[in-house]
């Protein structure tokens, strides 16, 4: 990797350009709901470097205010997805991962100074001709990024620049002049956008059913569990203050005000009845549930559901917990929904099987649309190349 990335320097400089720097005072454009703030899940890892969807999504926004400045203003989503934005963006984050995957092998780091020192540089930080930490604040709040994240994405440029410092590159003149000309080269470019809302597509019945019988098995039903179930509601009880002292004594670091320091007992009061009503509602939880497991329970409702991971009416616990019942062990303890304690018991398993069409056409339609279109799409850019006449641009470089 060291050698390949010596022998392409010169290019990769060009090409590793730091999107969080673009960024700043460009705006924001995004897809479908994520947002920055959204660190979690990895969309691709190079070597030991994750590349993150918040980072995808920024690298996205970059490309995207380019090419609006390139076409003055006229691209939107549709022209994004036409010119593969979101290909481009993972593109050059994978190239940067590269770099960073360089500097972790030797170890290189960046220093609070040297990142302080950049930031010191940029002028859109000035106020009155110098750095000014208000208007850094400010410029970050406008643009959704926090200094933590800014300030991370600012090291990454920084140990980006340290790494390719340290591979030596030697030049010749020709390939100096052959860069020079290619970057001082503008020209003007003629497009045409071709929306799939101008593609209408035949769904019968006769022809989405053969496309669904090829992938039928691609449409499944979710895993589904009959169950009955009983409740144990909260019990609210009164106490005396011999109880409430005594509790309070034994369980102090239980009680305290926002700053972490211990309540008084009068303070307290409200909470402490709170968890000795929720050690009465688990105590006879408990004892229903053996109750239900000898078939002795008297004067308790048992209720019976359906439920799957889509349609749950309780909560992510106690899914997890019936899924894990067989039929040699159906009795679940009491699981805590809300503010009541529910004890279930596993009568089927419904497992995963094929849709029919009719349950599976809205997907599939879904689907062939799309395939449709796209086909159709790359029919009607050919067709149309030979008469093309589409928008001009004016002059831009690569």
């Amino acid at each position: 990797m060291i050698t390949w990335m010596q022998r392409h320097k010169k290019y990769l400089i060009i090409t590793i350009w730091i999107s969080t720097i673009a960024f700043v005072g460009a705006g924001f454009v995004g897809w479908g709901q994520y947002s920055y703030g959204d660190k979690a899940g990895a969309v691709a890892k190079v070597g030991s470097v994750e590349i993150t969807m918040g980072e995808l999504q920024k690298s996205y926004s970059n490309l995207y205010n380019q090419y609006s400045q390139m076409f003055q203003g006229e691209f939107d989503e549709e022209k994004a997805k036409s010119f593969g934005l979101k290909s481009q963006a993972l593109q050059f984050l994978t190239q940067q991962a590269l770099i960073l995957n360089l500097a972790k092998s030797y170890d290189l780091q960046i220093s609070d100074a040297e990142l302080l020192d950049d930031i010191k540089t940029k002028e859109y930080f000035f106020k009155e001709g110098v750095f000014d930490k208000e208007i850094y604040k400010q410029v970050l709040s406008k643009n959704n990024l926090s200094i933590k994240e800014f300030e991370a994405d600012v090291k990454k440029e920084l140990l980006i620049k340290k790494t390719l410092q340290l591979l030596p590159v030697q030049t010749k003149e020709s390939e100096e002049n052959i860069f020079n000309t290619a970057m001082n080269i503008a020209d003007k470019i003629e497009y045409k956008i071709l929306n799939a809302d101008q593609i209408n597509i035949d769904t019968s019945d006769s022809l989405i059913k053969p496309f669904w019988e090829k992938m039928q098995n691609d449409f499944m039903t979710e895993v589904s569990y009959d169950i009955k179930f009983i409740k144990q509601p909260k019990i609210s009880k009164e106490y005396d203050d011999a109880t409430l002292s005594q509790y309070y004594n034994e369980n102090k670091l239980h009680f305290k005000d926002k700053d972490g320091k211990i309540l008084s007992l009068d303070a307290a009061k409200d909470k402490i009845k709170e968890e000795l009503n929720a050690k009465e509602t688990k105590k006879e939880a408990l004892r229903t549930y053996i109750a239900y497991k000898k078939g002795e329970l008297k004067d308790v409702t048992i209720e019976s559901s359906t439920i799957s991971a889509s349609n749950n009416p309780f909560n992510k616990d106690a899914f997890d917990t019936i899924s894990n019942l067989t039929s040699s062990s159906p009795f679940s303890k009491p699981v805590m929904v809300g503010e009541d304690y529910i004890t279930f018991e596993l009568i089927n398993v419904n497992p995963s099987k094929t849709k029919s069409y009719e349950d599976a056409k809205s997907e599939v339609m879904s689907l062939y649309v799309d395939q449709q279109k796209r086909e159709k799409l790359l029919e009607m850019a050919k067709k149309s190349f030979s008469t093309f006449k589409g928008k001009t641009t004016d002059f831009i470089t690569g």
